[in-house]
This record gives C-alpha cells, structure tokens and sequence, in this order.
C-alpha cells in the first residue's frame, strides 16, 4: 500500500454528514501513519471537524451551495496547489466539489462517480447502494481501493469535547449547570417534514422541567421562532438558547445533558458523536440511512405508508409522520433513559 503524506478532504456541507465521515478519517489515519489531513470546508461546518483530533488543518470553502464561482475556485485551486497534497478524497459527490482539487493538480483525486465526474475524479468507485446502505459506510469505502470490499466493522463516529471547553461554554452563556439538564433540538435545517410539533416538545418541556430537569433549547438562529414558542408555553426552568450559541458551545452543553431529545438533524449526528444519551425522532426521513451511530441512541418512528417520503414538506400537508408521535410515547423513552 502506497503510504500518504497529505491529502486533502473535501468536506460536505452538512453537519451530520461531516460527522458521518469521521471513521473514514480514522481509517486514513491507521493505514497511514503520519498521514496529515486536511479538510475543505464551509464556515458552518468547521467547529464539528475542529473536535476530530484527525484533521490538523481546517480551509475555509466559501462557496454557497449551487455558487460555481469558477474564478474563484481557481484562485483558491492555485494556493491550495503550493501546499503538497498527494492525495483528495471528495466526499459529496457533485461536479462542483470535484472542481477545486482538479484545478490543484493534486495527483490523486477519489471520489464516486457521481456527477459524471470523470477526468476530475481519477480514482473512481462506484456506489453500490444495497452493498452500502447507510452514509458512513460510503464514505468509509473511499479508504478501500475501488472495487475492493469495504472493511468492517465501522467504528461509530466521535467528536471531543473538553471539561475545559464544557466550563467555559457554561460561562460564556452564563448558565448555571444544576440539576440534570435535558438538551432539546428543536429543529431541522432540511425542512419542516422532518420537525416534530412545536406543541409536542412544549408539552415534553413542560414534564421534565416539573420534574426538576433544567431544559435547554439548542439550534441555529432559524429556530429561535420556535424555541421561543417552547419556552412561552413551558414555565419555569426552560431555556431558549437557539441562535444564542456558537456550534462550538452547542457541542459543549450537549456534551453535559444528561439527555438530548432531537429531530433527524446535524446535532443529533452531534449528541450521538458525543455518546449522549439520544432519542432521535424519524418522520420522512429514515434511520435505515442516517441514523445516530451510537449504542446510547433510541431512535422513535411510526414508519406509516407515506414515509419516507425525503421531502422538505409534507405533500399531504399534515406531516402524520411525526404529528402522530405523541408526547406522551416520548415521554414515556425519555423517563426510562433517566431512570438509569
């Protein structure tokens, strides 16, 4: 086996995703001893890859989703080129992420087909979805040699945080860790098919913070509307602090729950690579591709006839997948998890 120097990885864009491609980093990482890795990366997806202790350097990848920015991405092409790379792994499997690398001239460049990627791409695999089933697994397999079989089994995925890191989120955002605290992620950058009633986490809030469980409410600054919403019907010790954190602070508060209760969503790829205990809530998407790799996760679905559907909205309009989830069945989960 050729041994690396440094190589490249082209990151996806999103959260859970890049969480999803940590085992393969610690794959590169075993076979490669002293392997340098690199990851290309937008702003948003950055602070989960600064916790995987096997990226040692973190660029920044400026470009929107759909932005070609052909000169651009040739200019960054060039700086990238002065840096050494051996080696690209690319990760999503559009044309525009296979751009940067190839204008680098890193010599190898592996990928999956994908988009016709051919020239661009000049180690090829080509996806087998019933021999790899789930994410991890395909980005496991650009470790392997194409065609070769992919290793098993797959270690789940872990990102760090730190007592240190976990102190200073807790001052920076003056919360006072008593008590138990329960993390609910309320949101789903996707879209709405895939959030569970706003009212249903109300009602789930309202329980546990009877109970004696501080709840914290973690998403970006889309969900403050709804965490606001939470918060006005749960009183007491419920806080709303969705678009008040950093990634890097959300990460470290998850990391002290005592349980997260989360849709199908990037932090909940968080609290599972954090070895939290999880209840994950399906509804049109499926567990059966994405599901949090973790032995401490409980994933909660009805798996009614019209889902998966993968929509961004539900083409009935009444999201039955997850509306039909009663609080009290979540509830009910959530106990028996902080019983132990």
């Amino acid at each position: 086996m050729e041994r690396l120097a440094r190589a490249l990885i082209v990151a996806p864009a999103w959260i859970g995703d890049a969480i999803l491609a940590q085992p393969l980093f610690a794959r590169l990482k075993t076979r490669h001893p002293g392997l340098e890795l690199h990851a290309l990366a937008p702003t948003w997806v950055a602070p989960v890859l600064a916790r995987m202790p096997e990226i040692s350097r973190i660029v920044d990848n400026p470009f929107a989703h759909g932005e070609l920015s052909l000169r651009k991405r040739i200019a960054l092409a060039h700086d990238l080129a002065t840096q050494g790379y051996d080696t690209a792994y690319l990760l999503p499997n559009s044309l525009k992420s296979a751009l940067i690398p190839f204008f680098a001239g890193i010599p190898r460049r592996i990928g999956f087909t994908g988009e016709s990627r051919f020239g661009l791409v000049n180690v090829r695999h080509t996806l087998d979805k019933a021999a790899l089933p789930l994410m991890v697994e395909r980005f496991a397999q650009l470790a392997e040699a194409p065609g070769a079989p992919l290793e098993r089994p797959i270690p789940n995925p872990r990102i760090t945080s730190t007592p240190e890191q976990q102190a200073a989120a807790l001052a920076d955002l003056k919360l006072d860790k008593t008590g138990r605290p329960v993390v609910l992620c309320p949101g789903a950058e996707y879209g709405p098919a895939k959030r569970w009633p706003v009212n249903h986490f109300a009602a789930l809030a309202r329980v546990l913070v009877e109970r004696g469980h501080p709840v914290w409410l973690l998403g970006s600054g889309k969900d403050k509307p709804v965490g606001d919403a939470i918060a006005a019907q749960t009183p007491g010790n419920c806080i709303n602090l969705c678009g008040s954190t950093h990634l890097s602070q959300a990460i470290d508060l998850i990391a002290q729950a005592e349980l997260v209760v989360c849709n199908d969503s990037g932090l909940m790829h968080v609290a599972a690579a954090l070895d939290r205990p999880t209840i994950a809530l399906f509804g049109s998407s499926t567990p059966e591709f994405t599901p949090p790799l973790s032995d401490q996760a409980t994933v909660l679905r009805l798996g009614l006839p019209c889902s998966p559907c993968f929509k961004r909205e539900c083409p009935f309009g009444h999201t039955d997948c997850l509306t039909r989830l009663e609080p009290a069945r979540v509830l009910d989960t959530c106990l028996n998890r902080l019983s132990h």
